[in-house]
């Protein structure tokens, strides 16, 4: 299946994402005008109609027809198993739930069809994006048999947006969410927001920054809220809002927010009940609780539980959930940062309500390029465990850093706890370790009012890739690269190839050139951009980079052994075991549990320091790789978004080199090493790269 000859490539912003819809090869286009000249379907309710207006929409623009409505010998059908005529077919639709999908062709009615039916009108809206997303990378109607069904419950997107407009760590402009003009103006923006989740399987949103304002629970934004609701419940979304612990003081006027006290308890019932009569379908509340100061219930000397428990009975008459926030960061264990979540939720593994989710983040400290995956997967079996990643990139180059994170999800979810045999963070995840029904997969979003929706077009690839792999969190992120380079530029090997090339070591590359070897946390304080490890005069001792990589003249690293915070004690003993020696320890991970001397040799053959600078210079030279490929397409994608990678390209080469740079300086001013011979030695001096300054940082609220 070919596009039009690349000399032909029209102007686009990205606004489209993956949902493009263009012509397909002659030859196919022509296959599908005579197949699927039409569209049907045997119910009407509001999800069908959109289903029904996505397929003639994709069919359409995939076959270069003005539409697809005319008559055909072989339409396509879009059917619940309710319908007489599926049911008559006894096709296997009991294993798929309520969301499963099934889409083959066969006979229907006496015709021969293209039949996409599921037990529900969600399920098929699912399986018509299914069906699309097949034809756009390659498929054809005459062979078509897809049949899926989600492993996740909850596939969930959280906006850190604040009712001001700015999106705390979002770098692609202001919040989607114009809460000036709701609910009176609903953009139509909201509505192709809903189409893209629901392309992807996402089924939930919260619209509001887990950073809350209690303003949020107000009717003023209740009513807000539940337009948003309306907008989205076609495509299967739910809404959820981050719940401020002290609502109940700021709103209610209450004297505590104390979540054993009754009338506590009561406020918060009556929010939920009035909440529910605008939102009938209101998925409930998340949760930032006793971390970077948020209130929570630890004010009260009560637990998470408790405050989780109280929230839960509030919203469980209207099968509402509780995801609370395993995220705290206090400063309570001055030991080690990497070891506080575990220390508090661990004791608490069974004692959360049926209807409450902790929401783990997919590393102990917080988003970095990479981190062990948390040990609390695995170690709390009584209690469903909700994964939650970093759509937005705050620590690995905002948006003008090509840095695909399938790799990153991928990786986290692949790897094994030791809690059982063979059990993996997925299995956690998708409730298959403990048997659990009540499973979530969240991911902090970077989308905005940019016409690309996330800053660049290959960010669109980290949102795609966070609702295929919460649909499914064993997909591999290369096939899901193939899909979206396919679905996104053209499915031709000429142009998927080298994309899905690129794509797939950058997540590597920045990891190169920021965090080597098990580093974390050596970016600039405050908003995060750019390097600074030398950082070392702020209040809390583990705000500053210095305490997470312990460098001095003798060697580098956070010894998270028994002979420095016994970290490793909180993983499953056999894994801990492997971790607590250096020689069994990946070295990817090496310095995240070790302090190590400058002159251990590692399995290359090269030193602790000779191995820092390879992969700093690795992580350049991967860059500038990537954009001497993308040159190489120039002629084969639009020059709108051609010239828009091009740009961010190099400023992100120019931005790795002066990552590279500043950390080798400041190495060598703690190690009073030299560079290892042939190796370029930094532009400037350290002093020179302590002095730049980034005031106003997107995503950085001042």
């Amino acid at each position: 299946m070919l596009v039009a000859s690349a000399g032909t490539a029209q102007a686009e912003d990205g606004y489209d994402l993956w949902l493009r819809y263009r012509p397909l090869a002659t030859n196919d286009a022509a296959a599908l005008q005579r197949d699927a000249q039409s569209v049907e379907r045997r119910d009407d309710t509001p999800t069908l109609r959109v289903a029904v207006d996505e397929v003639r929409r994709g069919l359409a623009g995939l076959s270069g027809r003005a539409s697809a409505d005319g008559t055909s010998a072989h339409p396509v059908v879009l059917a619940t198993g309710a319908d007489r005529d599926v049911a008559a077919l006894r096709l296997p639709l009991a294993t798929l739930g309520d969301e499963g999908y099934l889409v083959r062709s066969t006979t229907f009615g006496g015709r021969r069809v293209t039949l996409v039916t599921a037990n529900t009108d969600r399920g098929v809206l699912y399986g018509s994006f299914a069906m699309l997303r097949y034809l756009q990378t390659g498929g054809s109607l005459a062979s078509i048999d897809l049949t899926s069904t989600p492993r996740v419950k909850l596939r969930v997107l959280n906006h850190w947006d604040n009712l001001d407009g700015v999106v705390e760590r979002g770098y692609a402009g202001q919040s989607l969410w114009d809460w000036w003009t709701l609910p009176d103006f609903r953009d139509p923006r909201y509505t192709d927001y809903a189409r893209a989740n629901a392309s992807i399987g996402i089924n939930g949103t919260v619209l509001n920054n887990v950073n809350a304002k209690a303003e949020s629970l107000t009717p003023r934004y209740i009513a807000k809220a539940a337009a948003l609701a309306d907008v989205f419940r076609p495509y299967g979304i739910k809404v959820y809002l981050s719940a401020r612990f002290s609502a109940p003081i700021e709103l209610g006027g209450l004297k505590t927010a104390d979540p054993l006290d009754p009338q506590v308890a009561a406020w918060w019932k009556a929010k939920a009940d009035e909440i529910y009569r605008a939102i009938p379908d209101f998925g409930g509340f998340l949760v930032k609780a006793n971390s970077e100061g948020q209130p929570g219930p630890r004010d009260y000397h009560r637990s998470h539980a408790d405050g989780a428990n109280m929230l839960a009975a509030a919203v469980a008459p209207h099968g509402g959930i509780v995801m609370w926030r395993a995220f705290v960061y206090a400063d309570t264990d001055p030991e080690d940062r990497a070891k506080q979540a575990y220390t508090e939720f661990k004791p608490l593994d069974g004692k959360f309500a049926d209807n409450v989710i902790v929401q783990v983040k997919n590393g102990a400290i917080d988003f970095q390029p990479r981190e062990p995956f948390h040990p609390l997967f695995g170690a709390m079996p009584k209690t469903p465990l909700m994964i939650e990643f970093q759509i937005t990139k705050e620590y690995l180059g905002f948006a003008t850093h090509l840095a695909y994170l399938g790799p990153l999800f991928a990786e986290t979810l692949a790897s094994e706890t030791m809690q059982k045999p063979g059990e993996t963070v997925a299995n956690v995840v998708d409730g298959v370790a403990e048997g659990h029904t009540l499973t979530g997969m969240a991911g902090v979003a970077n989308i905005g009012r940019d016409r690309d929706w996330a800053g660049s077009t290959f960010n669109q690839a980290n949102w795609y890739a966070f609702g295929r792999m919460a649909w499914d969190p064993t997909l591999a992120a290369a096939p899901v690269a193939r899909e979206w380079a396919a679905m996104t530029f053209a499915p031709t090997p000429a142009i998927v190839d080298p994309v899905v090339g690129m794509m797939m070591g950058s997540r590597e590359a920045v990891v190169d050139y920021m965090t080597p070897l098990g580093l974390a946390h050596l970016m600039a304080t405050g908003h995060h951009y750019g390097p600074g490890p030398w950082v070392a005069d702020l209040k809390r001792s583990e705000w500053n980079p210095v305490y997470y990589h312990r460098a001095d003249k003798t060697g580098i690293g956070f010894d998270r052994t028994k002979t420095g915070s016994d970290a490793v004690a909180q993983y499953a003993p056999a894994l801990a075991r492997r971790l607590a020696d250096p020689a069994t320890t990946p070295e990817r991970e090496l310095l995240w549990f070790h302090h190590l001397p400058w002159d251990r040799r590692l399995a290359s053959g090269r030193t602790v320091w000779a191995e820092m600078v390879h992969d700093y210079d690795a992580g350049v030279d991967y860059v500038s790789t990537m954009r001497r490929q993308w040159a190489l397409l120039q002629f084969s994608i639009d020059a709108e978004r051609w010239t828009k990678t091009a740009t961010y390209l190099a400023v992100q080469e120019r931005e790795a080199r002066w990552w590279r740079d500043a950390s080798v300086a400041y190495w060598m001013s703690v190690n009073h090493l030299p560079l290892p011979p042939g190796v370029a030695p930094p532009a400037h001096d350290l002093a020179w790269y302590k002095a730049l300054k980034v005031p106003y940082a997107p995503g950085n609220p001042q």
